[in-house]
């Protein structure tokens, strides 16, 4: 089952953490109302209301994009570098899911919202992506065509216990085979987040490589591979 904007307007992304994780783990309202505050606070003046998307923001954003340009950050990379417990994978059968984490570039969406709804939607944005804390909101520039934005960015944190660190692509292949959780599979994530970066015209070498690795030990087990490695699904 797909993450939906109703599952974020009751807060079930918490519910399941708090469940199969701990209460400790998952974050309140309060916590959650206290952090986008900080967050809010930082924002650059005459910055607009734009968010970098990278993984499933691309595919399933659940909340109004006004305007959507393919977009480019400098000094961070996407990486299957997250453990997830909970909506990709479960405490017993992790699952990998996308972080930013430092170095190297990103190609992805800039997604903006409409600035009346702006605050609104950052509330349910912050229930999705700040569930367990494992990424620090930052706004940093991304390149749109020829001009510069200052958008928002969930950079995973190092310190976080989910953050996995840079395991081999054969490793992470191994991973995203057999794991799935009350969202889907890690493959699942995987295969949509190929799709969406296709749609867009935008090449990913360290996924395709993924891929490839996921369809090789597929077959390597006489099973379907429902990702290729030659060419992203669409």
């Amino acid at each position: 089952m797909t993450l939906s904007r109703r599952d974020l307007e009751q807060n079930r992304m918490r519910a399941i953490y708090a469940q199969v994780v701990t209460e400790k783990r998952a974050l309140t309202d309060e916590q959650l109302s206290a952090s986008l505050t900080t967050t809010l606070a930082a924002k650059p003046p005459g910055a607009g209301w734009w968010v970098f998307g990278y993984g499933s923001l691309l595919w399933n954003p659940l909340f109004p994009v006004s305007e959507k340009r393919p977009a480019t950050v400098r000094g961070l990379h996407r990486r299957m570098c997250l453990w997830s417990l909970a909506s990709r994978g479960t405490p017993e059968n992790p699952g990998l899911v996308l972080g930013l984490d430092r170095g190297g570039t990103c190609r992805g969406l800039a997604l903006r919202l409409p600035s009346p709804l702006a605050i609104d939607e950052l509330h349910l944005l912050w229930r999705r992506e700040m569930v367990v804390g494992a990424y620090e909101p930052r706004w940093v520039s991304v390149e749109v065509g020829d001009t510069t934005r200052i958008a928002l960015a969930f950079v995973v944190r190092r310190d976080h216990p989910q953050y996995a660190g840079r395991m081999s692509v054969d490793e992470e292949a191994r991973v995203i085979c057999g794991a799935c959780g009350a969202f889907g599979s890690s493959l699942e994530y995987l295969d949509l987040t190929r799709a969406a970066l296709a749609e867009h015209g935008i090449a990913d070498r360290y996924l395709d490589k993924l891929a490839a690795k996921v369809g090789a030990s597929a077959r390597a087990r006489g099973e379907h591979a429902p990702i290729s490695g030659e060419e992203p699904p669409r």
